[in-house]
């Protein structure tokens, strides 16, 4: 394969940050490019990706106070504790998080139109990862059957003033999600 020659425009930033890389590192200008160049080739969806988004989205939810970051652990470690041998969950939690699931159906009934929104919310909390399967059908993996159980009847009690209804078909860790729209008779 021949070596081909190409001549780029710098504008004012770009030249800033190619002598910068250049001083840094020792290395020339058409070495650092080309680098450059193949670095973001392997590595183009995530830089075309637009993760400022989800980054200004993490900073909203964060800096609000009402999110924590909380390693997964933990969270096993609080649903593991409210849960006895056999599997029963205690009461009292059951009660306190129906609470807060309520709260949040009246909260996410102006800011959801589809479980495909509700489902990235939460995707974002880290709660969970979806893919679609068609049109209003969803597979969703949660890190354990602990959060399964946790959120799935969370989903289920904060969806209940949405637009729509959902079916949900259980396996251990993986949940099948239809949304199916409301009937308006």
């Amino acid at each position: 394969m021949s070596n081909s020659r190409i001549t780029v425009s710098l504008d004012e930033d770009a030249q800033e940050a190619l002598a910068d890389v250049t001083k840094r590192t020792g290395q020339g200008q058409s070495e650092l490019v080309r680098r450059a160049l193949t670095f973001y080739a392997a590595n183009f969806q995530a830089a075309t990706t637009d993760a400022s988004e989800k980054l200004e989205d993490y900073h909203k939810m964060l800096s609000g106070g009402e999110h924590v970051l909380l390693d997964v652990d933990f969270l096993h470690c609080f649903l593991d504790f409210v849960s006895d041998e056999e599997g029963n969950r205690a009461e009292e939690f059951l009660e306190a998080a129906d609470e807060v699931s309520a709260y949040h159906a009246r909260e996410y009934e102006d800011e959801f139109d589809s479980l495909d929104e509700m489902l990235e919310w939460l995707s974002l909390c880290g709660f969970l990862s979806v893919r679609r399967s068609d049109e209003n059908r969803y597979h969703v993996v949660f890190p354990s059957e602990e959060i399964r159980w946790f959120m799935t009847r969370f989903i289920e009690r904060s969806a209940v003033r949405l637009p729509f209804d959902i079916e949900i078909e259980e396996g251990y860790t993986k949940v099948m999600m239809t949304e199916h729209p409301l009937d308006d008779g």
